[in-house]
């Protein structure tokens, strides 16, 4: 059984991570045009990168929840059948003992050299000292996908949803493309889709199976029906 996971905002909410935007269209307090576009740090980069130097720190204290440690689980049993891809910039996934993640959209916890292309863990807040390693420019920035860039291994992930037999979406808006677009992918090759989220999405009449609640739970249990209907030794 080969499954594709996409993890939304959603999932680390429970973590204590902030979710994308909220009902007034901002990201924490701020326009998404002004922190979350290739624009807007061409124009001020010192305010982008002490957006997200402060949402690293706050990212730095927050724990994996149950829905993190079952998809961990889950790939214990299933190994290269299962592939977690996740629009989050968080490393929860990691922690909790993910190895086959995709972070579609970067990570907070690496910085991107825009004059060599070079690719490091944070040194510390990019605002304070943006100076890469390897090629000596001040050139770094949070190792992230803007608005208006192409999201990282789309290859990879179509592959894997050209060949899966189940896609599930957790914690989704279905608001943001292509991820939301993953479902008519994945089905479109004969895969069962399942949403599980908090309530429904933009794209939730597109998935055979919608299951509401908090991704603590309906993600522990839809895991263990997996295992129970794979069996023991029967991956």
């Amino acid at each position: 059984m080969r499954i594709v996971v996409l993890t939304g905002a959603g999932i680390s909410a429970e973590s204590g991570v902030p979710t994308f935007r909220d009902d007034g269209g901002l990201w924490e307090g701020h326009r998404v045009e002004d922190v979350a576009t290739p624009e807007a740090f061409a124009r001020d980069p010192l305010t982008v990168q002490r957006f997200y130097d402060a949402r690293r720190r706050a990212a730095a204290s927050a724990r994996p929840n149950p829905a993190h440690l079952a998809l961990a689980r889950l790939e214990r049993r299933l190994g290269d059948d299962l592939l977690v891809v996740t629009q989050n910039i968080d490393d929860l996934h990691e922690q909790a003992g993910s190895t086959r993640v995709v972070h579609m959209h970067g990570r907070l916890d690496t910085a991107l050299c825009e004059a060599c292309g070079a690719r490091m863990p944070v040194p510390g807040d990019l605002a304070d000292d943006a100076t890469c390693p390897v090629c000596g420019a001040r050139a770094l920035r949070p190792d992230v996908v803007w608005f208006g860039e192409r999201p990282y291994e789309l290859d990879r992930i179509d592959l894997a949803l050209a060949a899966c037999d189940r896609f599930v979406a957790i914690g989704t808006s279905g608001a943001v493309y292509p991820a939301a677009g993953f479902v008519l992918t994945a089905a479109g090759f004969g895969a069962a889709t399942l949403e599980l989220n908090l309530v429904e999405s933009e794209v939730s009449l597109l998935f055979d199976e919608v299951r509401h609640g908090l991704a603590g739970m309906l993600v522990p249990a839809w895991v263990d029906e997996v295992l129970q209907a794979i069996g023991p030794g029967t991956p």
